[in-house]
C-alpha cells in the first residue's frame, strides 16, 4: 500500500533515509533525526512531504518530495530528494508504486514536472527510472554550496 507518510512513520522513514545513505556509500554524511524529519513534515509550515510505502503493517519504502517552480511553466513542480525501498522489498512494484504516487500528485495539482537526480553509478535506479519513461537532462549539471563553502560565500 502507498499512502501520505503520517506523525507515526518517522521513525520507520528515518532509518530508510540512513540505509538509503549508507547504500548511496555517504552514510557519514547522514545525519537525519527523528526530531528534524518530524518539524520538516509536520511542522507549522511544512516544506517536505513524503509518501510510504507498507507491507504487512510495515514501512518498507519511502518517497520524500518537496515543491519547486518552473519559471518558464509558471507553475510548480516536484523535486524528489528521496525514493527508497529496503533491497528484501524490491521487485514487488513498491518504488514504481511510490513513483506514480507522485506523477498523480503531478497531474491532479496541474505541476508542470517531477524532477530528480540519480548518482552516475547507480545502474539499477538509472535503468528504473529510463523504464518509467524518464529522460536525463545530460545538458545540466547541479552545483552545490555546502559547509565551508557556504558560509565563505555568504559573508
Amino acid at each position: 500500500m502507498i499512502r501520505r507518510a503520517t506523525r507515526a512513520d518517522v521513525p520507520a522513514m528515518v532509518e530508510l533515509v540512513h540505509e538509503l545513505a549508507r547504500y548511496e556509500k555517504a552514510s557519514q554524511q547522514c545525519h537525519l533525526t527523528d526530531q528534524q524529519l518530524l518539524d520538516a513534515l509536520f511542522g507549522p509550515a511544512p516544506a517536505l512531504f513524503g509518501h510510504v510505502a507498507e507491507v504487512d503493517g510495515a514501512v518498507v519504502g519511502l518517497s520524500l518530495w518537496l515543491l519547486n517552480f518552473s519559471t518558464w511553466e509558471g507553475v510548480h513542480g516536484i523535486y524528489l530528494e528521496d525514493l527508497y525501498v529496503r533491497p528484501e522489498q524490491r521487485g514487488r512494484g513498491l518504488g514504481k508504486a511510490l513513483l506514480q504516487a507522485l506523477a498523480r500528485e503531478c497531474v491532479q495539482r496541474g505541476y508542470a514536472r517531477l524532477e530528480w537526480s540519480v548518482l552516475n553509478w547507480n545502474e539499477p535506479s538509472i535503468n528504473f527510472y529510463k523504464a518509467a519513461g524518464a529522460t536525463p537532462l545530460d545538458e545540466w549539471t547541479m552545483y552545490r554550496l555546502t559547509g565551508t563553502a557556504l558560509r565563505a560565500f555568504s559573508s
